[in-house]
């Protein structure tokens, strides 16, 4: 890129990088921290929490987005839908990008120490684990779970950040419905990109699952719906959680059957269209708290 080294050609670089030019995985991490969050606090959560969370959603994806395209900026160049990524085609350096990804880390972790300290210890294995997940594709086949795991930690976080007594089994149910949710719409990509992983030589979920690909996906569906289900009794929640969870159903079977063929293109708009279900979770949790007093 000739004009690589001008402000605006940097700045450009550095937004593709981070991904902040598609905020799907913003929207994806956020949604379940926003779950917690109102839960925790029976309501609308602190304004300063719900920044705090908001701009740390913001900056560890970002985060995550660099290390997932140091892991594989060796690999990039040879898939088509990546080779054109700044570290992959050379317009931001491996000191660079190591760089703003300890730079985002650390903003963070600066925002995490306004809260207390339960949440500062388990932000320090958030970060670990969100680190560790792009390399997870070359050690077993399952980076889909590693990275739900990875998402999950913003459950607990948000929890222990708001003030009283922390329910840890309704947040056990939440973090798993977290993983499980996050291992579904994962796949989904990986699906998009079986064929690729094959000829590189990584692992994904969708090569493990092969041919029960679907089967196993609608399968992980009824297991997000029970825990989901699960977690709504335990909060005491009402009807308009369970109308969102109805809502976020009839789209998990819209995404299902966008699957049905396996189609590259089809199974990428599945898994960009699916932060619309924790959406629609979020907000049957919301109208859950401003219909019905505690």
């Amino acid at each position: 890129m000739s004009d690589s080294g001008a402000p605006g050609a940097r700045l450009r670089a550095y937004v593709e990088l981070t991904r902040l030019h598609k905020p799907v995985g913003i929207w994806l991490l956020m949604w379940p921290v926003g779950w917690s969050l109102w839960i925790a606090a029976g309501g609308v959560p602190p304004l300063d929490l719900l920044v705090i969370f908001a701009a740390g959603t913001v900056l560890m994806r970002s985060a995550g987005c660099v290390i997932n395209d140091f892991a594989d900026r060796r690999i990039d160049p040879y898939v088509a839908r990546t080779a054109s990524r700044p570290l992959a085609a050379g317009r931001v350096s491996v000191t660079e990008a190591l760089a703003l990804f300890a730079g985002l880390c650390l903003v963070a972790f600066l925002l995490v120490l306004q809260t207390n300290v339960p949440t500062v210890l388990l932000a320090v294995p958030a970060v670990v684990v969100a680190a560790s997940y792009p390399f997870a594709k070359r050690f077993h086949h399952l980076p889909q779970a590693h990275l739900g795991v990875a998402f999950a930690f913003g459950v607990p976080m948000a929890q222990t950040a708001v003030a009283g007594p922390v329910d840890w089994t309704l947040c056990g149910l939440l973090t798993a419905a977290t993983i499980v949710w996050a291992l579904i719409y994962d796949t989904y990509y990986a699906m998009s990109d079986r064929e690729e992983d094959l000829q590189i030589g990584v692992r994904s979920s969708a090569i493990l699952f092969g041919r029960a690909d679907r089967r196993i996906t609608a399968l992980l569906r009824a297991v997000l719906l029970a825990l989901l289900i699960a977690a709504g009794l335990r909060a005491g929640l009402h009807w308009p959680y369970y109308a969102g969870l109805a809502a976020a159903m009839l789209l998990a079977v819209r995404h299902q059957r966008m699957i049905h063929r396996r189609d590259p293109g089809r199974c990428l708009q599945a898994f960009l269209e699916s932060h619309w279900f924790g959406f629609l979770v979020l907000l049957g949790i919301v109208a859950d708290y401003a219909l019905f007093t505690r």
